[in-house]
């Protein structure tokens, strides 16, 4: 794909509203669906579930299956998917201070 700028080829793979958010959560650890959807309970089931297959094509993140009765599948950052962290991080750091600044708050972490 050709693209304008650099910038257009990273909000291709991290743009919208979900995907830096499941990141974000998965630094912190590996983490189950259901789990990733009480962390944002905004997020609709499909939703989530298309914005965690398109992180997971473009490699950065890990599905893994456990074979067991009821299936256990967890989600984590690949390699690929923690080279994004200083962009994340950098990201956090403006919304706290955009936050500060205008009086708004974090509802949860």
């Amino acid at each position: 794909m050709a693209y304008n700028i650099p910038v257009e080829a990273t909000l291709e793979v991290i743009g919208g509203k979900w995907k830096v958010v499941i990141m974000c959560h998965l630094i912190k650890g590996e983490r189950r669906t259901n789990e990733l959807r009480k962390l944002m309970p905004t997020i609709t089931q499909k939703m989530l579930t298309q914005q965690l297959r398109e992180l997971e094509e473009d490699g950065v993140i890990i599905r893994t299956v456990f074979e067991q009765v009821p299936p256990k599948v967890v989600y984590s950052l690949s390699e690929y998917g923690w080279s994004l962290k200083p962009i994340l991080d950098a990201m956090c750091a403006w919304g706290e201070g955009h936050i500060n600044l205008t009086g708004g708050e974090v509802v949860s972490s």
